[in-house]
């Protein structure tokens, strides 16, 4: 029988303000919850900042090399683990989905930040050298925010974090973000937003670009122009991103995955992982067990 992977809450780990928000310093968080459990998938967001430390840590199987000012970002559902070396310091801000809502009349807002939208890659990345003082000073201000002794100024630590957000955004990722037009970008956007809500019944990039009213060509043309692959690989590669979460992460049978992914029977769905993973979905398994 394959352990299930735990998803942690709110509730589950000690020393929250409130449930909908922990910020605390790593090497405290890690004393606090040495029996965390790995890998583990969370139901809030996650984000770290390394002041110090080295080592491992991977989200979604895409591992990354732990240094100094490196920072990470992740979304509810993700699979993560960490192997790290020495003892590593920084700061940890967990927050639920339901955080932003009294500040915020948009519910999708945190979908236009880059490093939020649940692509491991996106997620994680090195502090420009010229933000390292900045950011260091402001999460240990949010740090001082929630853990004083008086009441939680909730508003005002979810405009803080906003500008986290936002200065994340505008200095880190511009290169990614206006490489190429501001239609183009948006058009992007959405082929992923609708692909993370339609992988499992929708395979064909022409369903998603009728859905986005362009063409099929387009969309292709798109994808391979500033996504470096034709649209039916960025959908393939959502479908095994899912395949492995499963596999790794649910009591289920290779049958019952294979329904789950609307494959039309257990051999196809075989043939398509092996074809892009080079194992068997029993071999990856047994190999992550």
């Amino acid at each position: 029988m394959i352990k299930q992977i735990p998803v942690l809450d709110c509730c589950t780990l000690s020393g929250y303000k409130e449930d909908e928000l922990l910020v605390d310093h790593l090497a405290s968080y890690l004393h606090k919850h040495s029996s965390l459990a790995f890998p583990h998938r969370h139901n809030f967001y996650h984000l770290v900042l390394f002041t110090s430390g080295s080592g491992t840590h991977s989200i979604d199987f895409t591992r990354f090399e732990v240094r100094p000012m490196h920072i990470y970002f992740m979304v509810p559902g993700q699979i993560h683990t960490w192997e790290f070396e020495g003892n590593p310091d920084g700061y940890v801000i967990n927050f639920s989905r339901e955080f932003f809502q009294s500040l915020l009349l948009r519910p999708d807002f945190l979908n236009g930040f880059t490093f939020l939208n649940g692509i491991a890659q996106d997620g994680a990345f090195q502090i420009p050298a010229h933000l390292e003082d900045e950011m260091t000073a402001f999460f240990e201000r949010i740090y001082e925010q929630v853990n004083q002794e008086q009441p939680l100024q909730k508003d005002l630590v979810s405009v803080m974090l906003l500008y986290v957000f936002m200065r994340m955004e505008q200095q880190v990722s511009p290169a990614e973000k206006h490489k190429f037009p501001v239609y183009n970008y948006t058009l992007l956007r959405n082929f992923q937003k609708l692909i993370e809500q339609h992988f499992t019944n929708l395979r064909l990039p022409k369903d998603y670009a009728d859905l986005l009213y362009i063409t099929p060509n387009h969309l292709n043309a798109l994808c391979k122009e500033y996504l470096g692959m034709q649209a039916g690989e960025v959908i393939r590669n959502r479908i095994l991103l899912e395949a492995k979460r499963l596999l790794v992460s649910q009591d289920m049978t290779i049958s019952e995955i294979s329904d789950e992914l609307s494959f039309n029977d257990n051999s196809y769905f075989t043939k398509f992982f092996k074809k892009l993973v080079g194992m068997t979905p029993e071999e990856f398994r047994k190999n992550k067990a």
